[in-house]
């Protein structure tokens, strides 16, 4: 099992977090279908160091942005 170190509440188990997909700048409201189905869905998934979304959902409830090497789940600085 996956330990994430949560910011607020230390090292906890995997089990006790939400993953909340990749970090993606919103674009404006006035944009075409194409560019909003390319935000809603497209995402790089990667290989290697990878920037992902996480909350602490059973335990303080906070977000955080989280650095791991997708290829061997290492949780990076």
């Amino acid at each position: 099992m996956l330990a994430l170190p949560c910011p607020h509440c230390g090292t906890r188990d995997e089990a006790e977090f939400q993953f909340g997909g990749e970090p993606a700048i919103r674009p404006p409201s006035a944009v075409t279908d194409t560019v909003w189905a390319d935000y809603v869905y497209m995402r790089s998934n990667e290989k290697g160091p990878h920037r992902e979304l996480w909350c602490h959902a059973g335990g303080c409830g906070q977000w955080f942005v989280l650095t791991r090497d997708t290829a061997t789940h290492a949780v990076l600085p």
